[in-house]
């Protein structure tokens, strides 16, 4: 078999599937993501996502993930908002979601495209008596898909740690298919931030200590979807509206005048920017009916309604304070907590 021939039919498939960037990489292409993940857990920048210290062997070396793969194939789906993601912080009784939560579940729809590449590759390549093997991974795996990504060629982690690249801007998700067929690699991406610090100087709570470094514990993103319990209240006037997730790193950057449209109908924005007053008066049953297909619903309807009321807190609105106080013995810690934040700071 022309292995290069064959990768370069792989590539085409893959995009016609609707992927929007490919690469390949060695295993073994990011010896320093073992060390430098070492370093974050060590500083305790991983905060309450203890999933980042388990396993570290593994996350930190994909070699050893899966010892038989020979390559691995790197693929990037394009997400591109429709609409400025920045506008809504304006609108203060309204709920601000990050634009790749505004469709259906990417885990759902990046796996099943890699799905289909994946038997793709496994049904070619038997044709010329090889007999590889594949695994898939979307985000849900000890798989440091930046890094990887960034080693086979499709963009560069930027200074906010995200992956850029110069032909889709900061707009995509990443996937992942290990395989044992040994496929030519391609050469990894260099840095293009130059002397740019639009990322850095937005951030809203500086979770950036340094360029290139992340402390997720002063990141929105982390605050809202990841950790339990109460927030620090030195950090809830910092998220505005912001209920999900957090673009403001992302949206400024120079390289999205290259971002291309969304071919994906599935990420289209259904969830929008609903009136916070709405979404605070969610039940469990109501949260899941409400967000059922969307990567919403993982963080559960008491992690959500908090994060309503800090929005309610920090939006301004006195006519939101009955709204607040109505939770105020609501049977979760946190949000009672929040409600009785929120109509404190109302109160003026």
């Amino acid at each position: 078999m022309d292995r290069l021939a064959f990768r370069d039919r792989l590539k085409e498939r893959a995009l016609a599937e609707g992927f929007s960037a490919v690469g390949f990489c060695a295993p073994s292409a990011i010896p320093e993501a073992a060390g430098r993940l070492a370093a974050f857990v060590a500083a305790g920048r991983h905060g309450q996502m203890g999933w980042m210290a388990e396993r570290m062997g593994w996350r930190g070396r994909p070699d050893a993930l899966w010892p038989e793969a020979r390559t691995v194939v790197m693929l990037a789906e394009v997400y591109t908002p429709e609409a400025d993601p920045l506008a809504v912080l304006g609108c203060r009784d309204r709920a601000a979601v990050s634009c790749y939560a505004q469709g259906r579940d990417y885990h759902d729809l990046v796996k099943k495209r890699l799905k289909r590449v994946g038997r793709w590759l496994i049904e070619e390549a038997g044709k010329g008596s090889v007999s590889p093997e594949i695994k898939v991974f979307v985000d849900t795996a000890p798989v440091m898909e930046k890094p990887l990504a960034a080693a086979a060629g499709i963009g560069w982690q930027g200074k906010h740690t995200n992956l850029v690249s110069r032909e889709l801007g900061s707009w995509f998700f990443l996937g992942a298919i290990f395989t044992t067929l040994d496929l030519p690699k391609d050469a990894g991406e260099v840095d293009h931030c130059g002397s740019c610090r639009a990322c850095l100087d937005i951030c809203p709570t500086q979770a950036f200590p340094a360029p290139y470094q992340l402390d997720a514990r002063r990141c929105i993103s982390y605050l809202t979807i990841e950790h339990k319990g109460p927030v620090a209240e030195e950090l809830r006037g910092l998220m505005g509206n912001r209920i999900y997730g957090c673009d403001d790193c992302l949206a400024v950057c120079p390289w999205n005048k290259f971002a291309q449209s969304a071919r994906e109908a599935g990420y289209a924005a259904r969830v929008g920017a609903p009136p916070l007053a709405e979404l605070a008066g969610l039940d469990d049953a109501g949260f899941r009916a409400r967000f059922s297909g969307s990567p919403i619903r993982r963080i559960g309807r008491d992690r959500f309604v908090r994060n309503v009321l800090y929005a309610i807190g920090n939006s301004g609105d006195a006519g939101l304070r009955p709204v607040a106080g109505g939770l105020a013995g609501d049977p979760d810690p946190a949000v009672a907590d929040a409600a009785r934040w929120a109509t404190r700071i109302l109160a003026g």
